[in-house]
């Protein structure tokens, strides 16, 4: 199948790669335009650029797909000219305009990191960690002019484990999820599959914002933890120390006993942990990130503090300790 592939991060720049290496052929991908980044503030191309341009594969960049955006005049009329099979499409980052859905004979074909229509929308992967699912998955559907909501090719499931964050659970998505379009393609083009709307009630998932990833310890520990791993790495969970925000990795329920409650938010600097309350039980930090610094063990850190007169007694010991909002 000849195929024209619309996508622009990294998990895009995954599935891309199985395609490549695939029986079917990319004919050109479609990419936002070079972005700034880094210090330097420099352009760069995308990661689905870099490949294609590593294997030789034109590349077309587009902000939109309006035929106003000069970019997206430019791959109107190469869509045209090269005429594919099918245009798929992952994390492109632009809606596809009503007049481009039915340009190619098997339209454009959405992996979506879920299975629909559960959390339709732009962060399926960290709603699915933040609600505590044991379970996640990915489908490959049909776009049409609703959000999510076209009729489904195909559809697999992965477990979530306890330590996954969105970084991990994407990376293995975008990996199993590339053979699923690559399996789906072949069938496609075989006619072994049969269009089939979407089954259940729709859940939604919005795009997180910096608002979104800040920690509320008054929650019970269990959902603190998904909480931060759904935000990991990005934006990265925060909180306030004083009047300063710092971030904090990803942690574990506390699985000790303690002869004092820990107020939710309370951290305690221990020789070689920092705990913290919550609703329910302490968790126990990984790592932590100050203004100014990297990230850096929590028991690294919580050494290098001055114990002044803030102390808690535990277990017969006193142990300094700060306070977290």
């Amino acid at each position: 199948m000849r195929l024209v592939f619309a996508g622009t991060p990294e998990p895009a720049a995954a599935v891309l790669a199985h395609l490549i290496d695939s029986d079917h052929t990319v004919e050109a991908v479609i990419t936002r335009p070079d972005a700034r980044k880094g210090r330097g503030r420099t352009l760069h191309p995308s990661p689905v650029a870099e490949l294609a341009e590593k294997h030789g594969i034109e590349v077309l960049k587009a902000a939109k797909l309006t035929a106003e955006d000069e970019g997206g005049a430019v791959v109107r009329q190469r869509l045209a000219e090269i005429a594919p099979d099918c245009i798929p499409v992952v994390a492109y980052g632009a809606l596809v305009p009503k007049d481009l859905l039915d340009v190619v004979e098997h339209g454009w074909v959405n992996l979506h990191f879920s299975v629909l229509p559960q959390w339709r929308g732009a962060a399926p992967v960290q709603a699915a960690i933040a609600a505590g699912q044991k379970e996640t998955g990915a489908t490959v559907f049909r776009i049409d002019e609703g959000l999510d909501t076209g009729p489904v090719l195909s559809t697999m499931t992965t477990t979530i484990d306890d330590d996954d964050t969105t970084e991990t659970l994407l990376s293995r998505l975008a990996e199993e999820g590339g053979q699923l379009m690559v399996d789906t393609f072949s069938a496609l083009e075989r006619g072994d599959i049969t269009l089939k709307e979407q089954v259940g009630e729709a859940s939604y998932a919005h795009k997180i914002t910096t608002d979104d990833a800040r920690i509320d310890f008054t929650r019970c520990a269990h959902d603190v933890s998904c909480h931060i791993r759904a935000v990991t790495p990005a934006p990265g969970a925060w909180c306030e120390m004083g009047d300063q925000r710092i971030k904090l990795g990803p942690v574990t329920e506390y699985g000790g006993e303690l002869d004092v409650v820990l107020d939710p938010g309370l951290m305690v600097l221990q020789k070689k942990q920092v705990l913290v309350g919550t609703g329910t039980t302490p968790v126990v930090l990984s790592t932590i990130q100050v203004p100014g610094k990297k990230f850096v063990p929590a028991a690294d850190w919580g050494r290098s503090q001055q114990p002044g007169e803030e102390l808690i007694q535990i277990d017969g010991r006193d142990y300094p300790y700060r306070r977290l909002q």
